[in-house]
């Protein structure tokens, strides 16, 4: 992994409410495919986060949670996106039998809760984002990692 780029973003999120949002203001900036890694600790909103994007882009159908089903996949805005959640997963050879190869497509979005344990099967992180606790709410903070992640950043300090 490179390193992040010297400008990094971050938030206070004191609710549900306030992910989502950060979630709707991603999906406005996001205009090409990427790949977004979600780090936290368990409860800190990864999920919560994932549902909301994909809901923002345009998904029409119920967003599951892949906690046990591994990968779900849907169309946003025309393109193919993938949401992992690798909690469960031991080893990294143990995606192999998931056919991950339509997560090297460009244009796809590809979110990853727990992305370090698929460490090697995944492709690399466009962006990061963190989300923590912080008292009763949570934050969050962005890191891009490529050209690509770098133009979104840039996108979301406009507004």
């Amino acid at each position: 992994m490179t390193e992040p780029a010297d400008i990094d973003l971050a938030w206070a999120l004191p609710d549900e409410a306030a992910t989502a949002a950060l979630a709707a203001r991603v999906a406005r900036a996001l205009d090409d495919g990427l790949v977004l890694y979600l780090h936290g600790p368990l409860g800190a909103g990864k999920t919560s986060f994932a549902r909301a994007l994909l809901t923002a882009l345009g998904v029409g159908e119920r967003v599951k949670s892949p906690t046990y089903s591994l990968v779900e996949g849907y169309m946003a805005r025309d393109r193919p996106a993938w949401h992992l959640d690798l909690y469960r997963i031991a080893d990294p050879g143990e995606l192999e039998w998931l056919g991950l190869d339509a997560l090297a497509d460009p244009a796809a979005l590809v979110l990853v809760e727990w992305p370090e344990r698929g460490a090697g099967a995944l492709p690399a992180a466009d962006i990061e984002l963190q989300l923590d606790y912080a008292g009763q709410g949570r934050r969050a903070s962005l890191h891009a990692f490529t050209a690509r992640g770098e133009r979104l950043q840039a996108r979301l300090a406009k507004y």
